[in-house]
């Protein structure tokens, strides 16, 4: 039934910036509150890596390559979940994935369809 929407993907020149959004569709507004979501990346020829989440109590986890540069927020009235990446670097080229956890219930998952960043000069 949920369904987490992305968009803010594109082409920025290294040093640029981007914000990613991710909208939990169809979802209750309280759902992000009860739930750990995150962002995902997955690069060609290479596993799916952990960006960054944030949980029910708004703890932040950031991978070490994006720590500093990237942040991850939530805005539980809107279902809506961000990534403002900063200081964007070729090595951060990916397709990004939106993630939630729900903490309750049959604890289910959901996955977004994955958004394009490209980062070149």
């Amino acid at each position: 039934q949920v369904q987490l929407v992305e968009s803010g993907g594109g082409l920025v020149q290294p040093g640029g910036s981007l914000r990613l959004s991710c909208v939990a569709s169809r979802a209750s507004k309280s759902m992000l509150s009860l739930a750990t979501m995150g962002w995902y990346r997955q690069a060609p020829g290479k596993q799916r890596e952990l960006v960054a989440t944030i949980n029910m109590n708004s703890w932040t986890n950031y991978s070490d390559s994006v720590r500093g540069r990237f942040r991850i927020s939530r805005d539980i009235a809107k279902n809506t979940i961000y990534l403002q990446m900063n200081s964007l670097e070729p090595e951060d080229t990916a397709v990004y994935y939106c993630n939630a956890k729900v903490n309750i219930g049959s604890r289910p998952e959901y996955w977004g369809q994955g958004t394009q960043v490209t980062v070149s000069s």
